[in-house]
């Protein structure tokens, strides 16, 4: 009897890394590997959102991304933030994201990532939505981006933004 159980929770603990592996899913698109896309969970009812990933180009040419589309928002877009003196601000990207010829672009907290406007629901996590993203010279790819935890911060950024004073300089009517 005892095997019979340990069989079952072997089998059951196999189906979880499974599905643990299935959610950090990467994508290849003409030489571009898009790696671990996630979202921030929603905090309360907040109608804006955020999305991060890391963008790998194995080609010899520099690409963009130059577009993003969800159904899960009424807007997508391109932002970066900038220190302004000691006030961060958040601005949309012109001209899209480069991603270098044996390079990348790290989209993660405090830097560039995909701003979600508008909303339509608020973002679980756990949850996944599918995003498309459009690149200058690769094309379309549709990825399913995975939410996360809404404290998340990314391995590169400090646990902490005391002392910065966040502000969105662009404005948006949904």
């Amino acid at each position: 009897m005892p095997f019979k159980i340990l069989s079952r929770l072997a089998a059951l603990t196999c189906l979880l890394l499974a599905a643990n592996g299935a959610l950090a899913q990467d994508y290849e698109l003409q030489g571009l590997t898009i790696k671990h896309p996630w979202a921030r969970a929603s905090i309360g009812a907040a109608k804006a959102g955020v999305a991060f990933m890391q963008i790998e180009n194995a080609g010899a040419a520099t690409d963009r991304l130059i577009a993003v589309e969800t159904e899960v928002a009424k807007h997508a877009a391109l932002h970066t933030h900038i220190m302004d003196g000691d006030i961060m601000k958040m601005r949309p990207v012109e001209g899209g994201i480069e991603i270098p010829p044996k390079g990348m672009a790290m989209l993660k907290p405090g830097g560039q990532h995909v701003m979600l406007m508008g909303l339509k629901a608020p973002l679980e996590e756990g949850d996944g939505m599918m995003m498309k993203l459009t690149f200058e010279k690769a094309g379309s790819i549709e990825i399913m981006v995975i939410v996360q935890s809404p404290t998340e911060m990314g391995e590169d950024m400090p646990k902490t933004m005391e002392g910065h004073k966040m502000e969105e300089t662009e404005t948006h009517s949904d």
